[in-house]
């Protein structure tokens, strides 16, 4: 019997072992392209929030002020304190609201953001229903008996206000500027000043030199009506205090 031939063993490839076929390489070649797009994407958004944020790209680069009468712009930019190129989205509205918001003359603001670099406020400025003449000046008093402004001649267009200290705490004060915030169109023109002591004891002075006892604010639309019905009546002097049984003398 002879021996077994002995020969070089030889290792068969597998047949589904095939080298990386070109679509392969092609599908690696677009995973590999997405994710350098997706991280081109992320790193350019993490830049523009920096520049957004943290530079002048979007800062401020205007303030417009609109509404202004007696104010000036500079008046106004100086107290909102708005630095130049600070980034827009960054501003903090409400602080510089507050800030204009506190001068006397200011009744109401709106701060807005403008793209690409402008903060815009919007003012109303206070209207004086009467001013009061004291030592130091006219002090300007508005539809809220707020005492926000002195100026050196008495307001064009409306009534004198005796008082001894203007302020909307005062009950005088109020009582006064109730009346007149709610005086007929008709009469206004008529009331040369409207004063008062305490909250009830309010008197008018018409033109010439006629007197109106009004007593409170209380019914003032009732004591204008009749008011105005007493005063085609001849008189200097007239009593509206209790409007249901208003005299003239």
């Amino acid at each position: 019997m002879s021996a077994p031939v002995r020969g070089r063993s030889t290792r068969v490839r597998p047949a589904n072992r095939r080298p990386k076929s070109a679509e392969y390489k092609a599908r690696r070649r677009v995973i590999l392209r997405r994710r350098l797009v997706a991280l081109l994407s992320v790193l350019s958004v993490v830049a523009l929030a920096y520049c957004v944020f943290f530079t002048p790209l979007l800062g401020v680069h205007q303030v417009d002020v609109r509404g202004n009468v007696a104010l000036t712009e500079d008046e106004v930019r100086a107290v909102a304190a708005i630095e130049s190129g600070s980034p827009l989205v960054r501003l903090d509205l409400q602080e510089i609201h507050d800030r204009v918001a506190g001068i006397p003359r200011v009744a109401a603001v709106e701060v807005e953001r403008q793209l690409p670099g402008t903060v815009r406020l919007l003012l109303t400025e206070r209207v004086p229903v009467g001013s009061v003449k004291l030592p130091d000046g006219f002090h300007l008093v508005d539809s809220t008996g707020k005492d926000y402004a002195i100026v050196p001649a008495a307001a064009q267009g409306v009534p004198e206000l005796v008082l001894t200290l203007p302020s909307s705490s005062d009950p005088a004060t109020r009582a006064v500027v109730g009346v007149v915030n709610e005086l007929p169109e008709k009469l206004r023109p008529e009331v040369v000043s409207v004063a008062a002591t305490t909250g009830a004891d309010v008197r008018l002075t018409l033109t010439g030199n006629r007197v109106v006892k009004w007593g409170s604010s209380e019914d003032t639309a009732r004591k204008g009506a009749v008011l105005t019905v007493l005063l085609s009546r001849p008189g200097t002097t007239y009593d509206v205090s209790a409007p249901d049984l208003a005299t003239v003398s």
